[in-house]
């Protein structure tokens, strides 16, 4: 079985990744999908109160439109178009409104089930001759060849592929298979995932509000609800998890005031422990690494899916300009185009985490005097906002990427 392109992980990025390349690539290629769920265990979307939600960056709304992607997915999102970041028992605030930068959003809030919808249905629809499954199933051998990557899989199916891409989780067992470390630094954090209902309209503002034990953020969804991603130490994670839910909203409601009026509800809590882990590198031999198999990151700032996404539009452009979709060029290129922009988010998120984690007075009127200074100079909010919209490393990459073209 010959492919151009496997991938392996067929969740979000790399279904994502499966019809960026088959809907804006000006020849067809041959793609297949190795994945260990199989098409069963793969929920349609439920549509209740407990849907998972991720926070789209502008400039990744940007990118989904220009996919042709977004139109499906706009009835189901929420845009963010004011966003408070403050720090608890301090006066250092900022804010920032999309339209003090020409922008209708900040970015959209949508459940990940819509987005994993629309990518299947899409997928679906595509010949056999364009993609194929294998699930469940999972990658247990690669033979490296100058021309190809042999994949030797759990069925007995054996695959040929030009560019292997991987796109499975922060513990990818394939990237442990290619022979590629990975650097892990445990936050000793705990994330603690739910939906709180609201009592009166959130009129499309987020909050990230920074307390002792770690970032707390509130994001708008549909149905007057909010998305909360709390961070907390493990026995407090622990106890909130098994509190009542009145308890549960009096603590929270404590920790993060009426900014956001009376909570009224919470839905079903999830939680999973906090750490970063980034491969040492972004490509291998006719091999390329893409979202969480690269860097998975604290949800702190909401960069990683986006990060993700800037992945795949880096690596899409590249297989634009060469024949062969795994040359040493391609994959040298996309370690060098993803590895700044990489780097520069990893450096926010974990900045952020160790700063605002740090109960020092002196590093605290720091915080303050960094975040009045912020809110107070249009200059460095501007800067920060086309940061964590996305919209300057986009750029950037457009420009690098012209570069490569035109040499």
């Amino acid at each position: 079985m010959q492919y151009d392109v496997v991938i392996a992980g067929g969740g979000m990025t790399g279904a994502m990744l499966a019809f960026a390349l088959q809907s804006q690539c000006s020849r067809k290629l041959k793609i297949a999908i190795v994945e260990k769920q199989s098409e069963a265990q793969i929920k349609a979307p439920s549509q209740s109160f407990d849907s998972r939600s991720i926070a789209l960056s502008a400039a990744s709304v940007d990118l989904l439109a220009s996919w042709g992607l977004w139109p499906e997915l706009a009835p189901h999102a929420c845009p963010i178009s004011h966003i408070s970041v403050s720090d608890r028992g301090h006066i250092g605030k900022v804010k920032l409104n999309a339209s003090d930068f020409n922008r209708q959003s900040l970015g959209q809030v949508i459940e990940i089930e819509r987005i994993g919808e629309a990518l299947y249905q899409r997928l679906a629809q595509l010949p056999a001759s364009q993609i194929s499954w294998y699930r469940p199933d999972q990658i247990l051998k690669i033979n490296q060849s100058v021309d190809c990557q042999q994949l030797q899989l759990a069925s007995g199916t054996v695959l040929e592929t030009k560019l292997l891409a991987l796109c499975e989780g922060g513990d990818s067992p394939t990237r442990v298979l290619a022979g590629i470390g990975c650097q892990v630094q445990d936050y000793q954090q705990t994330a603690l995932i739910a939906n709180i209902g609201i009592a009166c309209d959130h009129q499309h503002k987020a909050f990230e509000r920074f307390t002792a034990s770690g970032p707390l953020a509130l994001l708008p969804l549909t149905r007057q609800r909010y998305s909360l991603v709390w961070t907390l130490n493990a026995d407090d994670a622990a106890r909130l998890m098994a509190s009542p839910s009145d308890e549960f909203l009096t603590e929270l409601q404590q920790a993060f005031g009426y900014r956001a009026g009376v909570l009224q509800s919470v839905g079903e809590r999830v939680i999973y422990p906090l750490s970063l882990k980034t491969a040492v590198q972004a490509a291998s031999h006719r091999l390329v690494l893409c979202g969480n198999s690269l860097h998975n990151l604290h949800p702190i700032a909401g960069q990683g899916f986006n990060l993700a996404l800037r992945d795949l539009a880096a690596l899409l452009n590249l297989v634009e300009q060469h024949a062969d979709v795994g040359c040493y060029n391609l994959t040298k290129s996309y370690a060098n185009l993803r590895q700044q922009d990489m780097q520069q988010v990893v450096s926010l998120t974990d900045g952020l985490v160790r700063l605002f984690s740090n109960d020092s007075k002196l590093i605290a009127l720091g915080r303050t005097l960094g975040l009045t200074l912020l809110d107070n100079c249009p200059q460095l909010k501007t800067a920060f906002a086309k940061q964590t919209m996305g919209l300057s490393p986009q750029h950037r990459q457009l420009q690098q990427l012209s570069m490569l073209k035109e040499s």
